[in-house]
This record gives C-alpha cells, sequence and structure tokens, in this order.
C-alpha cells in the first residue's frame, strides 16, 4: 500500500504560482511513478503531468510552459509548480502513483485525497 497526501492548494489570483506537494509513505517511493491529475466540477478527471521513476516528465498540452512537476526521492515527495495560473486551471488537484507512468486515471491504484486550487479573475 502506498498512501498518499497532498498540500499547497489554495486561492490564487490569475498570472500567479503555485506549488503542490505530494508526500508518499508505506512503500519505496523510488519505485512508482508519480503523476498529477486534476477534475473541475462537473468535468472529468484529467491528466497533469508525470514523472517517471528514471525521472522522465509528460505534460499534457494545457500545461506545457507553465507547470513543472519534479520529484524528491529523498523525501518521498513530489511536486508540482504552477506558474502563469488561469481561471481554467481552477479543479481539484490529486496525486497518483504506480509503478508505471500512464497519463491514464483508471491505471492507478494509489491516490491521495487531493488539494483545492482556485484561480481568481
Amino acid at each position: 500500500q502506498v498512501q498518499l497526501v497532498e498540500s499547497g492548494g489554495g486561492l490564487v489570483q490569475a498570472g500567479g504560482s503555485l506549488r503542490l506537494s505530494c508526500v508518499a509513505s508505506g512503500r519505496t517511493f523510488s519505485d512508482y511513478g508519480m503523476a498529477w491529475f486534476r477534475q473541475a466540477p462537473g468535468k472529468e478527471r484529467e491528466f497533469v503531468a508525470g514523472i517517471s521513476r528514471s525521472g522522465f516528465t509528460t505534460y499534457a498540452d494545457s500545461v506545457k510552459g507553465r507547470f513543472a512537476i519534479s520529484r524528491d526521492n529523498a523525501k518521498n515527495t513530489v511536486y508540482l509548480q504552477m506558474n502563469s495560473l488561469k481561471p481554467k486551471d481552477t479543479a481539484v488537484y490529486s496525486c497518483a502513483a504506480e509503478g508505471v507512468l500512464y497519463t491514464i486515471a483508471r491505471r492507478y491504484d494509489y491516490w491521495g485525497q487531493g488539494t483545492q486550487l482556485t484561480v481568481s479573475s
């Protein structure tokens, strides 16, 4: 079992920045690919960014150039640095863990509880 706890969400103005964190426990963190997903009200959960065990990163087109995912294996933590935020980025952001990096939510067995990001215009 892997337990994931996100933090760092909040209210930010458009154009601002925020960093989300996700701390993992229970298993060897470096064995897992990690991803961030988000879900806005009335919409399906969508992939935002992912980082593999080796550090390979991939992003949704909607956040490329604005968001950056990173991991610190010594701290069992994955981060999502979000810059140039837009109101359409408003959503609940959740981290997920799996042995292989996927961009599809149903492939992930382990999820955090989510953290709310609200971007005001």
